[in-house]
Order: C-alpha cells, then sequence, then structure tokens
C-alpha cells in the first residue's frame, strides 16, 4: 500500500506523520485491500484542514476535515474514512450473498 503525507502552508512534522501513520492502522486492519492513501494537510488562518483520498479495488473514497487542531482534524479525516470504507465493504458483501442467493434459487 502507497501513503503519501503532503501539506500546503505547512511542515510535515515527524509527530503529524506518526499520528497519521499510527490511525492508518485501524483502516488497514478493516481492508487489506487499500491500494493508496492520500492526505493533503493545509492551513488557512484559523482553519487547519485535512483532507484524503483512499483507493481500494474498484473504487476512491474521498474525505476532508476541518478543525482549530490539526490532531483533531486528522483524527476526523479518518474516522470519516472508515465509516466509507466499512459502508463499502457492507456493500460488496451484500452484493456478493444476494448473487449466490441468486445462482442458489436459478439451480432450483
Amino acid at each position: 500500500m502507497q501513503f503519501q503525507l503532503s501539506g500546503q502552508k505547512i511542515d510535515i512534522t515527524q509527530a503529524l506523520r506518526d499520528h497519521a501513520t499510527a490511525k492508518l492502522d485501524r483502516l488497514t486492519r478493516l481492508d487489506d485491500r487499500i491500494l493508496s492513501l492520500n492526505i493533503v494537510l493545509s492551513v488557512n488562518k484559523l482553519q487547519q484542514r485535512a483532507e484524503g483520498t483512499l483507493n481500494v479495488a474498484g473504487k476512491s473514497l474521498h474525505a476532508e476535515a476541518a478543525e482549530s487542531d490539526m490532531y483533531v482534524s486528522i483524527d476526523k479525516l479518518f474516522d470519516t474514512l472508515l465509516t466509507q470504507l466499512r459502508r463499502y465493504r457492507e456493500k460488496l458483501c451484500d452484493k456478493h450473498q444476494r448473487e449466490v442467493y441468486a445462482a442458489r434459487q436459478a439451480t432450483i
């Protein structure tokens, strides 16, 4: 899996990188088919923003979070991506179960 963390108008410190990497472990535990994750951190006057794009096999998930603290923005970004990834996995599972059920009904 590729992981890229970049910043606009902000230097990415080792502490920010470590915090994002620790949160990344939650995503990789949920799904091992993640291809890449790109995170862009930016700072405006009073707003610290985190944007992320998660590429999974067949789907691209995007989320944004803006707070007054960068660490909180990263936390909310990963929570949103985690929710989207769970929803996507449930959709795939439901689709697979419907296909198996339809195949069983067709053979009867």
